[in-house]
């Protein structure tokens, strides 16, 4: 297994418009009434929900789009109202959806960012940093893949890391996203299927500040082709909120502090991660840290990731 994982990074993918040159409706959601800019460069449809929330849609200064090529009609139009609460309607997650994120390891940075005369933070990420890389990260349907019958009820699957090719199987609905299982991507050498029991809660809606929530897991099965057996712990609060600067744009935020306790055998092993977290787009960022960080907030991270075009 790998050292650090990121339980919900890639997980949480915001989705970027993916139509470049020729002539096009949009080009971003702030382009689209719907707040929506699909792989076509058209923008989705209003829905009979969105009217209600139209006078918030976004400015073209936000710099957002998303990708609903993976949604029903049902699920189109997530227009950001800023009402400091994020909703599971606000944060579409599915298959078929697809992001770009620079990521640097090792990396010097500060996770406590500027602190407002409102109690608010500013918290800036588009410096270059050492190392830096794009990966683009996408979500995809398990229906299909070798270890779809171990996760019946699935959502789907993505990158857990951009350090390593093995996938976090997730669940989405009931307002709670969820880590059922990691799995490599082929069933070929030394494999990895591990199962969560129960599932690791890796967010739960609605959320705002001072929102808390936890989950203990027992992880079985198979990993590097070794039977695995061991003990995750999360516990997750939203601790700060404010605006992030990314190589993307700027979006207002609500900041995830999740604290992941991991027991295997007689070894803990303590992380820190921060998610990012914005109506519509989802996660935008993440800072982890590395293993046994002592403090709350720290300029040594393991893994930083913003969201690039």
């Amino acid at each position: 297994m790998p050292r650090i994982w990121i339980p919900f990074a890639a997980a949480l993918a915001a989705i970027a418009c993916s139509s470049s040159g020729g002539d096009v409706a949009c080009r971003a959601g702030a382009d689209c009434a719907s707040g929506i800019c699909l792989t076509n460069g058209t923008c989705a449809p209003v829905t009979s929900s969105d009217a209600s929330i139209a006078q918030d849609a976004p400015s073209t200064s936000d710099a957002q789009s998303y990708d609903a090529s993976g949604y029903d009609a049902s699920q189109s139009g997530c227009v950001p109202n800023d009402d400091g609460t994020i909703t599971a309607a606000e944060a579409p997650l599915g298959p078929g959806l697809h992001a770009k994120f620079r990521v640097a390891q090792n990396a010097t940075v500060s996770t406590a960012g500027t602190t407002q005369n409102d109690g608010s933070r500013v918290w800036d990420l588009t410096a270059s940093l050492s190392g830096d890389q794009d990966v683009e990260i996408d979500t995809n349907d398990v229906s299909g893949a070798w270890f779809a019958p171990q996760f019946a009820t699935a959502s789907y699957s993505t990158l857990l890391s951009p350090t390593s090719t093995l996938l976090g199987v997730f669940r989405f609905g009931g307002d709670a996203l969820a880590l059922e299982g990691v799995a490599s991507p082929s069933q070929s050498g030394a494999y990895t299927e591990v199962t969560y029991s129960p599932e690791a809660l890796m967010v739960q809606f609605p959320m705002t500040m001072n929102s808390t929530w936890s989950s203990n897991s027992t992880v079985s099965g198979t990993a590097s082709g070794i039977p695995a057996y061991y003990e995750e712990s999360y516990q997750s609060k939203v601790d700060a909120y404010g605006s992030i600067k990314t190589p993307y744009g700027t979006f207002q935020v609500l900041r995830i502090a999740t604290v992941l306790t991991r027991t295997v055998g007689a070894t803990v092993t303590i992380t820190r991660s921060f998610g990012f977290f914005a109506e519509c787009a989802t996660q935008v960022a993440t800072i982890v840290s590395q293993a046994d960080e002592p403090t709350e907030e720290f300029t040594n991270a393991a893994i930083v990731e913003r969201l690039t075009p």
